[in-house]
């Protein structure tokens, strides 16, 4: 498991499936954002990620999180194109966004898949609320392990959220407030 607070490429992707319009990690800003990356002919996808993606999708508020699928084909490309892959996810009922990631006429990995250094399927990469990755993973992760990493992420949000409105309520965000030796409350 890799921890990370670097500041996320954007999503290269060809097509939108399950969603009337683009996803983008900026118009995400303000939640907690799983990444699954998978392969509808991946064994650990089929059996664990993607079930693992679903009860993330349904478990958590999502305002507060949101699921994205990435369906990052970098072996068997004749066989997983975007008509296979809707059948697949009707069938195995993905509800949430899923984006094929943009193929790289180069060579066999895909662009988003290279640009955030996955090294296979499945994976898992989250989001904090500023878009930043915070975790990046390759292959099975337990739930609760990463069920902490989210929870963990949303207390940041509101404790932060519940820091401004208390600053706010106290004048502590006003730059009257404060000096150059000192920041006071204000009547």
């Amino acid at each position: 498991m890799n921890i990370t607070t670097s500041i996320s490429p954007p999503l290269q992707v060809s097509q939108w499936l399950n969603s009337p319009k683009p996803v983008s990690l900026a118009g995400l800003q303000g939640r907690v954002v799983v990444l699954h990356s998978f392969q509808m002919l991946c064994p650990g996808c089929v059996s664990h990620g993607l079930p693992q993606a679903l009860r993330i999708h349904r478990l958590f508020p999502q305002d507060k999180v949101s699921v994205i699928g990435l369906h990052t084909v970098f072996e068997h490309h004749d066989v997983m194109g975007p008509q296979p892959l809707r059948v697949f996810l009707d069938e195995y009922r993905i509800p949430f966004p899923v984006g094929i990631d943009q193929a790289d006429p180069a060579s066999p990995v895909p662009l988003t898949m290279r640009a955030y250094g996955l090294r296979g399927t499945p994976s898992v990469v989250i989001f904090d609320p500023q878009g930043r990755v915070r975790l990046s993973h390759f292959g099975q992760i337990d739930d609760l392990q990463l069920g902490a990493v989210i929870g963990q992420l949303m207390a940041e949000t509101s404790l932060d959220a519940t820091v401004d409105a208390a600053a706010s309520a106290i004048g502590g965000n006003s730059p009257s407030a404060c000096s150059d030796g000192a920041c006071s409350l204000q009547a």
